[in-house]
């Protein structure tokens, strides 16, 4: 039996999440149907992650064992002919047998696309974050962000509701650029809370309109305190991307 690695790409604006969900379009609920019928059997899929509704993936990696033999590249071939417009498969490659897409992840790297306008976006509903009026002084974001660097308990920035109890997470990096109007937000870590990304943003965002520091130390102050009322809201899922899913150690 192969154990086989996909990544695959979809614009989540559609979707209720990755999960299968009853009376609700998903992710997985859409691909395993596709993918079953091209193979000839069913599979367990396992998801390197759970993504909200509404987040995009460039990069969200699935794996399953199977009996059936078509080469990892007519594998590609044949979803990208099934799969519905907004949703791609990347590539495919055979794993060892105890490979899992969630357990054998070793760290995520998300981006967050913030329009930075006064002015609406009509092309990019769903896509970023379309109308953000108030300014972005990415260089002055990009240096407090550095303030989550490192491994610490990240509960300030997690949405009630998830499941996990260790909320201990590495982050290795954490930019913000400018590219005209659009403002972007990429972090790398281990691991990701509930709303995790989305929170930090929205301290950063917070802390730009000089409601919270805008330092370093005074992001890491937030992040030592545990305290969620301490940190920022969330921002809206429509900006977020999971952008790369890593399965080799992170240089940090």
């Amino acid at each position: 039996m192969r154990n086989l690695l996909l990544h695959i790409a979809y614009n989540g604006a559609r979707y209720h999440g990755y999960q299968v969900q009853q009376n609700a379009v998903s992710v997985a609920g859409t691909f395993q149907p596709v993918l079953e019928k091209i193979l000839g059997e069913k599979v367990q899929l396992k998801g390197c992650s759970r993504t909200d509704t509404g987040v995009h993936a460039n990069d969200f990696a699935l794996s399953f064992k199977t009996n059936c033999r078509i080469p990892c590249a007519g594998l590609v071939k044949a979803l990208n002919n099934d799969l519905p417009p907004d949703m791609a498969a990347l590539s495919c490659e055979e794993r060892e047998e105890d490979f899992h897409a969630r357990y054998s992840c070793t760290g995520k790297r998300y981006r967050y696309r913030i329009r930075n306008s006064e002015i609406r976006s009509p092309f990019e509903q769903d896509l970023v974050w379309v109308y953000y009026k108030y300014h972005i002084d990415a260089e002055a974001l990009d240096a407090a962000a550095k303030g989550f660097l490192g491994t610490y308990d990240y509960r300030a920035f997690a949405s009630p509701g998830g499941s996990v109890e260790d909320t201990v997470r590495t982050i290795y990096d954490f930019t913000v650029t400018r590219d005209g109007e659009m403002v972007e937000f990429s972090v790398t870590g281990s691991g990701f809370l509930y709303n995790m990304v989305r929170i930090m943003v929205g301290t950063l965002l917070t802390a730009g309109m000089g409601k919270l520091p805008c330092t370093a130390e005074g992001i890491r102050e937030i992040v030592l305190s545990g305290d969620r009322a301490r940190a920022g809201g969330r921002v809206p899922a429509c900006g977020l991307y999971l952008d790369k899913v890593f399965y080799e150690p992170i240089e940090g």
